[in-house]
């Protein structure tokens, strides 16, 4: 087979990438050079590919610096509504590439450490995932924040600078173990600390009633350190900000009269403070209600409002500050990724009436106005509840202000219902069954404007079951926004060679429209075509192949179908499914050696949770089967079983384009949306799906005869809900499926201990919430189309063409669209902001355009 071209040389030949300018590579490289030389300290002789890194990376920088500025001494000039997207998680990855994409460096990039004699793959592998999220919400306010930089929206997103990212996940003996991620050890060139605008934020204390209202007293403080990191858009000159905070301890902190003399302790203590914001809690779709937790979600959002609010008030120079609230909502619009930044609305009632001195009736008023909140999951287990006596020991202002709220809603309640206690108490703020909790969904429902699920079927579910009583009374307030990807990191960054191919079909303004993606539908039938498509398959497969045999010493056969299911290991996300189907095909081909068998590679990854005992056993289980399979010469090169460690960002980035078939097989009704799924069907897989979350609209676009969906629907679930699934029916009826378990069951996947999968055998019998075996004969028969199908590449491919061409509805830059005009009151724009290289009245200029528009 011919060695595929590495994407440096498709680079060569690509347009979407920057031109390259003789004087803009020997710019770059006296760049290159400069902080090799007063950045780095450091000469040719005894520099590292690290040292060359971070050499190419500041280099970078410094062309997003002077944009940078700009764009911010534009919204200056301009006033523009500022949107502010507050997130627990903001799963980043890696920085350098995308920056150059967005910049149009990439290629005069490439040139210049071409011509310096390095190898630009081997330094872009030195970046340090910045893993700051845990799977889909996180990475999702990642796509966000590329989106609404390319739309040029005056956005900010706020967070959490967390030292220690998701944990990096090892597998010994089959089992996961956790590593800390020290992703900060080396440095982060892409962040600037901003110390001069460190903020106090407070805890415990007692409220104190006085004649000007109540006071928060006594409290302790930490101080919320900013490091900004810029984020840049597509080729439109406009670089954003990510604003994350660090914990930092006040320089009096523990120096009081109690440890006189203990001045060694009282440093060593300083600890306990900055430790709110050392560490991610490493939980998906999972409630852990830990003070510490409690406290970082209190941390970003005091910090935070601080900010808006400095920033709501400081106006131009030259005209009166702003005095008055009354225009904040038309100012600033907050959007509340999932319940976790919720203290967002007391914190905001606090500063408005206990410090700014608003009457209660307009605080609220203006709050409700300024806050929208996006639900993520229906999993009863993730709803955020926080113990009443937690609050009331770390936050008792904001305790009595949730009261407050609660009662109002409560009185509008009552009147409209009278007499339905019922009612009141599946609508109250505070549940009163067992520890008294607050219910933090209900909050942003009460607190906001809008409330948004994440794809159609999501935002059904929110208003006909979960929040049911909410949409009745509010319809208007719930609405829909299905998620996106943004296609710059998800196409032109991962997969250069499709990204390419297709701007040869169609031209390049797809990149920032990607709707125009269905022009290839012209194309569906033309052979040259359909051979390109099938060839960039083919070389991401040979590159990925080689990328597992150098890291992990596994040789996979590159005409396989590499069939991928990687995401969190969640018993809702059904990896057990999949486990059962490749036990069915190994003992297929153990029956019947010499008949035919479509050769597959099954890749599945994905972290669990430290604290998840099933998610643990699963990955256990997956790396048990592929032991048995991949050491069984009857087996031989027909079937592979990889467990892909340590998936993240960056991985995701190498194995989705070299995938043949995506899996996407959660229960009907559990998975909210799903992006892994999109990103996917962009980058030419096919999609083996229940209909759940997004896959429902992809078969929408797509037309659902160009997936391979199987399952029960959302209805056929509830139905068996109600009858009670019985999963021994399924397993005396189906005789693969028996034989399947007596081989998990008896230890055949475990001889040293065959116990070893108890728990796992004894849940999918006897408590397993998402019907596993309900699903698994209509899952073997669509896995048996799939096959057929692989067997005709010319087929194969045209169904791949048609995916391509569908998947235009889900890029971040739709999503973010109708968040900026359903939700948020502003509107995109395609304006550029005039680079550095020009003088700063052209910022003026274009402010006074823009202000007349």
């Amino acid at each position: 087979m011919a060695k595929p071209l590495t994407d440096q040389e498709k680079r060569k030949q690509i347009s979407i990438r920057g031109i390259v300018g003789v004087e803009n590579v020997a710019e770059l490289k006296k760049g290159f050079n400069r902080h090799l030389h007063f950045t780095l300290v450091k000469d040719r002789n005894i520099a590292t590919p690290r040292d060359y890194y971070f050499a190419l990376a500041h280099t970078v920088r410094d062309h997003l610096v002077g944009r940078w500025i700009r764009t911010q001494q534009f919204y200056y000039e301009v006033d523009p509504k500022r949107v502010y997207y507050l997130s627990l998680e903001f799963y980043m990855g890696r920085t350098l590439q995308n920056t150059m994409i967005n910049l149009g460096l990439q290629n005069a990039c490439d040139e210049a450490i071409y011509q310096l004699g390095l190898d630009m793959e081997e330094l872009e592998d030195m970046e340090e995932d910045a893993g700051l999220g845990n799977g889909g919400l996180g990475r999702l306010a990642a796509c966000f924040l590329d989106s609404m930089a390319t739309l040029g929206l005056a956005a900010y997103g706020y967070g959490i600078r967390y030292e220690y990212g998701i944990f990096n996940q090892k597998i010994r003996d089959g089992w996961q173990v956790e590593e800390a991620d020290d992703w900060l050890r080396h440095g982060n060139p892409w962040e600037k600390a901003r110390p001069e605008y460190m903020l106090p934020v407070h805890f415990y204390g007692r409220v104190e009633e006085t004649r000007d209202g109540s006071k928060w007293v006594d409290t302790q403080v930490v101080l919320a350190m900013p490091y900004d990191t810029p984020i840049p858009g597509y080729m439109n000159n406009t670089v954003n900000t990510m604003r994350l905070w660090s914990a930092r301890a006040p320089n009096d902190f523990n120096l009081s009269d109690f440890n006189v003399g203990d001045y060694i302790q009282a440093v060593l203590d300083r600890n306990l403070a900055e430790n709110i914001s050392r560490v991610l809690y490493p939980n998906d779709n999972f409630f852990e209600g830990k003070e510490l937790r409690l406290k970082q979600e209190y941390f970003v959002v005091a910090a935070t409002l601080q900010d808006i609010i400095r920033r709501f008030k400081t106006a131009k120079k030259g005209d009166a500050s702003r005095t008055s609230f009354e225009s904040f909502p038309d100012k600033v619009a907050i959007q509340l990724n999932d319940t976790h930044p919720a203290m967002a609305i007391p914190e905001l009632m606090r500063i408005f009436v206990d410090i700014e001195k608003l009457d209660w009736d307009t605080a609220w008023d203006l709050t409700r106005r300024t806050f929208a909140y996006t639900n993520h999951t229906v999993l009863p287990e993730a709803l955020e509840r926080w113990p009443v006596d937690l609050l009331e020991t770390l936050l008792p202002r904001h305790l009595q202000i949730i009261y407050q709220i609660n009662q109002i809603h409560l009185d509008r309640i009552a009147a409209l219902f009278p007499d339905n206690m019922d009612k009141l108490r599946k609508m109250s703020l505070i549940e009163e069954d067992g520890c008294k909790r607050v219910n933090m969904a209900h909050l942003c429902i009460v607190g906001s404007h809008a409330v948004n699920g994440v794809a159609e079927i999501h935002s059904n579910i929110i208003k006909t079951q979960v929040f049911r009583n909410f949409s009745d009374l509010e319809p208007k307030k719930f609405q829909n926004k299905t998620n996106g990807i943004t296609p710059r990191r998800w196409l032109l960054l991962c997969n250069p060679g499709l990204a390419e191919l297709i701007a040869e079909v169609i031209g390049e303004d797809y990149v920032k429209d990607l709707s125009q993606l269905q022009k290839l539908n012209d194309f569906v039938d033309d052979a040259a075509l359909i051979r390109d498509v099938s060839k960039v398959k083919q070389d991401n497969k040979v590159k990925f192949a080689q990328y597992l045999e150098k890291e992990y010493r596994v040789k996979i056969n590159p005409s396989s179908m590499f069939d991928v299911h990687v995401k969190r290991i969640h018993e809702y996300k059904r990896q057990l499914l999949n486990c059962l189907h490749i036990i069915t095909m190994y003992n297929r081909i153990r029956m019947n050696p010499t008949a035919p068998f479509v050769p597959r590679t099954v890749i599945i990854g994905g972290k669990a949770a430290p604290g998840y005992h099933m998610a643990k056993l699963i990955i256990r289980l997956i790396t048990s089967v592929a032991d048995v399979v991949n050491n069984d010469p009857v087996v031989g090169n027909k079937l592979k079983v990889i467990f892909l460690e340590n998936y993240r960002v960056s991985l995701a980035e190498k194995v989705i384009p070299a995938t043949d078939l995506s899996e996407q097989i959660s229960t009907a009704g559990t998975e909210a949306s799903g992006t892994g799924n999109m990103k996917f069907m962009l980058n030419g897989a096919l999609t083996i799906g229940t209909m759940d979350g997004a896959n429902v609209e992809m078969a929408e676009e797509a037309g659902e005869e160009n997936l391979f969906i199987f399952g029960m629907r959302v209805e056929e679930v509830a139905k068996l809900d109600k009858k009670g699934y019985d999963a021994m029916s399924y397993y005396k009826k189906i005789p693969e499926l028996k034989q399947v378990m007596d081989q998990i069951t008896s230890g055949f996947f475990s001889p040293k201990n065959p116990d070893l999968f108890k728990d796992l055998t004894n849940m999918l019998f006897k408590h397993d919430r998402f019907k596993v075996f309900a699903d698994f004969e209509d899952y073997m028969k669509s896995q048996h189309k799939v096959s057929n199908l692989y067997q005709d590449p010319n087929a194969w491919t045209k169904m791949v063409i048609k995916n391509i061409a569908a998947t235009g509805k889900f890029s971040s830059d739709r999503t973010i669209t109708e968040y900026a005009t359903e939700v948020w009151g502003v509107e995109p724009t395609d304006l550029k902001i005039p680079p550095p290289s020009e003088p700063r009245e052209a910022i003026v200029e274009t402010a006074r355009a823009v202000k007349k528009m």
